[in-house]
């Protein structure tokens, strides 16, 4: 199983996100980030629903929708699977 950084409480529903994300081709993990209580991604924002905000080094910063606020995620994905992956996680949520 990948590392997952810190402990940090999440949702049923993000951690099925984070299984399924994990499971994509071309990625290697999913590190938990920092918690934000009380944000939100927007009316559009289901609990569990992942957004990617920008392609780094390594992989991609995301955003999950947990119950209690937003969570950050880094998507540690190999050499030239980032893009795929982003596409892979943008199916998931539709």
């Amino acid at each position: 199983m990948p590392s997952r950084g810190r402990h940090q409480s999440s949702s049923k529903e993000c951690l099925r996100a984070m299984n399924k994300i994990e499971a994509l081709p071309g990625v290697v993990g999913v590190i938990i980030g920092r918690s934000y209580g009380g944000k939100s991604l927007g009316k559009s924002g289901k609990t569990g629903q992942v957004r990617v905000q920008r392609e780094v080094s390594g992989g991609l910063k995301a955003v999950t929708q947990s119950s209690k606020g937003l969570q950050e995620l880094f998507i540690r994905t190999e050499e030239g699977a980032a893009q795929d992956v982003w596409r892979g996680i943008e199916q998931l949520n539709a």
